[in-house]
């Protein structure tokens, strides 16, 4: 059975190094890119099944590239790994086409279940930043 394919994106190495330390074991990393750009560039050649991606970032920010992807019919499943919290950033994720939406405290408890649950098309949010929608 063929491992499901994920893009990485954050302008941090020591973040995106730790995410494919989680992930590797279950799924493929297919590269991982440090700006919005990148990450563009890099999904529209590798169409992977899974987007991992930090909000904050240079060039273009992740929920600028997730709009641009959502736009270009990215069928990629995009889920947001960030620091952000709060309400707008949470709307503005899912606005883009994200479908789970992970605080990157949360990252080791909740990664691997936001990814599940994108697969089959659920969305999540961790339970941190679910309070952010209360």
């Amino acid at each position: 059975m063929r491992k499901v394919r994920i893009l990485l994106a954050d302008d941090q190495p020591m973040i995106y190094g730790a995410v494919a330390s989680l992930l590797t074991p279950t799924y493929k990393i297919v590269a991982c890119v440090g700006d919005g750009r990148a990450l563009i560039q890099a999904a529209t050649r590798m169409k992977p099944d899974v987007i991992v991606t930090d909000i904050s970032m240079p060039i273009l920010n992740g929920i600028e590239a997730a709009n641009i992807l959502r736009d270009s019919g990215s069928t990629s499943r995009i889920i947001f790994l960030t620091i952000h919290q709060d309400l707008d950033y949470i709307n503005a994720g899912f606005a883009a086409g994200a479908l789970a939406y992970v605080a990157k405290p949360r990252m080791s408890a909740d990664l691997l279940s936001a990814i599940q649950e994108a697969l089959v098309g659920r969305s999540f949010v961790s339970p941190i930043a679910s309070k952010a929608t209360s």
